[in-house]
């Protein structure tokens, strides 16, 4: 299994960096597709966490615990994003976009070990819920490293610099999938508690953060977006039937 956790993090890491790296050759394409993969990821997100995590925490502890743990990590993840703008960006006299680069760059470096210890967790339940948030996580990332990547750009970085930093904050993925795998035999009997939050995590990510961006990017019934995000929920959906415990 360890072996497993190591390939499907560094797998992620590496491939959400080609996102960025597309932004610093062909911008135009990078955009559009970083748009296609945003409602992508939103299916992708919701159907790991509608379709393996959740279902494989309410067979342990019943719907009443699943649920205030889903509630649990939905509010956190809410905290944890307005303490970031907070505390980086608490006077807008003195916030200008190098003070945002850096909240970016920190950020992205501690969502990609949450997401790391998430794909940990998510193998110890079996390859399915493995295969899933290992997707969810791909695809959400993927247009997240973009979006860094536009940022740095924005704030000035040069080029190699830009490839340097987003690379060490990628990097955050494996470790936190390591340290998510050594701490699976303290933290066992708390697991589908702690895969209930993940569950919550993922679905506060789809619906406060990627779906307001497809709303406000996309002008009409954009029917690509929304067949991107059934084909995400379709994708997570058919795991479940490949890959049976």
């Amino acid at each position: 299994m360890f072996i497993q956790i190591i390939i499907a993090s560094l797998t992620g890491s590496v491939f959400a960096l080609v996102g960025g790296i597309l932004l610093l050759t062909k911008e135009q394409l990078a955009r559009k597709v970083s748009l296609l993969l945003v409602s992508f990821a939103v299916g992708s997100l919701l159907g790991a966490a509608f379709f393996e995590l959740l279902p494989e925490a309410l067979s342990e502890i019943g719907d009443k615990s699943a649920f205030s743990f889903v509630i649990l990590g939905l509010l956190t993840l809410f905290l944890f994003e307005k303490f970031l703008k907070w505390y980086h960006c608490h006077d807008r006299e003195t916030c200008d976009i190098h003070t945002f680069s850096e909240a970016v760059l920190f950020g992205d470096a501690l969502h990609n070990f949450i997401d790391g210890i998430i794909i940990a967790l998510s193998f110890s339940l079996g390859v399915p819920a493995g295969i899933a948030a290992t997707i969810a996580v791909f695809f959400h990332e993927v247009p997240q490293e973009i979006g860094d990547f536009g940022v740095l750009l924005h704030a000035g970085y040069s080029k190699s610099k830009i490839l340097l930093y987003n690379t060490l904050t990628a990097l955050t993925t494996p470790v936190g999938a390591v340290v998510g795998y050594i701490a699976l035999p303290l933290i066992s009997g708390v697991l589908p508690q702690l895969i209930s939050f993940a569950a919550g995590t993922f679905i506060y990510i789809a619906i406060s953060d990627l779906m307001p961006e497809l709303r406000h990017k996309t002008k009409g019934p954009d029917f690509a977006h929304l067949f991107a995000i059934l084909l995400g929920l379709l994708v997570l959906w058919g795991i479940g039937i490949l890959f049976p415990e």
